[in-house]
């Protein structure tokens, strides 16, 4: 009994194969084809190489589109020192729902010393220089910035080395809120609060002017989660002031934006602001209440980011149908090539003698028939008749 011998796969594969292949001795090699067979290698490799650049890496694509999400939470953010005790200040946020204050969480108020360290001092002037010039320059790098996959691009503010004798000067105000989608009002002022049915106040009847300093320095104010590519303006944002009764307002136009991913679709905002200061001075009509507010309010529209890419499918057809067309464009090119070469050396090239012929004469065909008359003759050619056998 004969065992049979598996075939290789390259067999196999060969046989499977539903296009006659013609046998290499049938095919003729010349110079002009493997040139033409190395160039278009080459560009078969940048092909697909620019091709899987562009789906992996595709460039973005932003659009605005009505945000009908309003029963969405908007998550805020934030961590900023003023040049008063913590005992002095409040820092609270009301909104067009009228909701108590403190149903929106609490932030954290932590006495601190207004004056940096060096190494603190350090930083911050870098995280400032590095935001403005991010604002400026932001339509020239959002693509950078946007595939960079950097949430946030400088690290927190580092920790005091050395602590000073003097008391504490200043208060951090940190930490987060859960807030209505609705325009409100984050404020920090002068007294703590007393939240009252419907508002709220602020309890500085024991206050004198020389207590008040609302010079100010936000280390970080955000809007729902980090993510790469959105640049947070008030990020590095020193105010100082010599007046004491002295007004800071931030209009804040937050702009939800969802961005699309591999992984699904995530939302968070970004957001413009415009700033206005003035002393407050009753006796020359400037009236109005000292502090720090940040009047924020929602955008009706919201800003789509999605990736320019096709489907998977899509880019694997697209692929093959332009590598298929530049290898069959490239046998075209070859063949032109070559009956141009071939055209060029037949016009250029002179008649060489060969061995058989010495001295450049054709020889002439010698036939080794003789010469024989084949012509048929006009008359009807008649069968050859019978010769007749006499007997004797």
């Amino acid at each position: 009994m004969l065992r049979q011998r598996r075939k290789p796969v390259t067999q196999i594969v060969t046989e499977l194969d539903a296009f006659p292949k013609i046998p290499e001795t049938y095919v003729e090699q010349t110079a002009s084809g493997a040139y033409v067979a190395i160039i278009t290698f080459f560009l078969v490799v940048l092909m697909v190489y620019s091709e899987m650049n562009y789906f992996f890496w595709p460039a973005l694509k932003f659009r605005f589109a009505p945000d009908a999400d309003m029963f969405a939470k908007l998550k805020f953010n934030v961590d900023m020192t003023v040049a008063m005790p913590c005992d002095l200040i409040g820092a609270d946020i009301l909104d067009k729902t009228n909701q108590n204050a403190f149903t929106f969480g609490r932030l954290k108020e932590e006495p601190t010393w207004w004056e940096l360290d060096a190494d603190q001092r350090i930083h911050f002037d870098e995280v400032q220089r590095l935001n403005q010039y991010l604002r400026e320059e932001y339509h020239q790098l959002q693509d950078v910035l946007w595939k960079s996959g950097y949430s946030r691009l400088y690290a927190d503010l580092p920790a005091r080395k050395i602590q000073p004798e003097t008391p504490h000067d200043a208060c951090r105000v940190h930490g987060s809120l859960t807030l209505n989608k609705v325009a409100g009002n984050f404020h920090v002022t002068a007294g703590k609060v007393l939240p009252i049915m419907g508002a709220h106040a602020h309890m500085t009847g024991f206050m004198e002017t020389r207590d008040y300093n609302f010079s100010h320095r936000i280390e970080k104010l955000t809007f729902g989660d980090n993510h790469a590519g959105i640049i947070q303006p008030l990020e590095g944002d020193e105010k100082l002031t010599d007046i004491n009764l002295m007004n800071f307002q931030y209009f804040v136009e937050i702009v939800p934006t969802e961005v699309s991913g591999l992984t699904g679709k995530k939302t968070t905002y970004q957001y413009s602001v415009k700033d206005h200061v003035r002393p407050i001075d009753h006796s020359h009509g400037s009236h109005g209440t000292p502090g720090i507010y940040f009047k924020y309010d929602i955008s009706a529209l919201k800003v789509e980011v999605t990736k320019d890419r096709e489907g998977f499918f899509q880019f694997l057809v697209r692929l093959c149908a332009s590598v298929g067309g530049l290898v069959a464009t490239s046998a075209i090119v070859c063949g032109l090539v070559k009956n141009f070469i071939s055209f060029v050396c037949c016009w250029k090239a002179p008649d060489t003698p060969t061995k058989s012929q010495p001295n450049g004469v054709k020889p002439e065909a010698v036939s080794m028939l003789a010469a024989v008359d084949l012509t048929v003759p006009k008359h009807k050619i008649q069968p050859p008749q019978k010769s007749e056998v006499k007997s004797s």
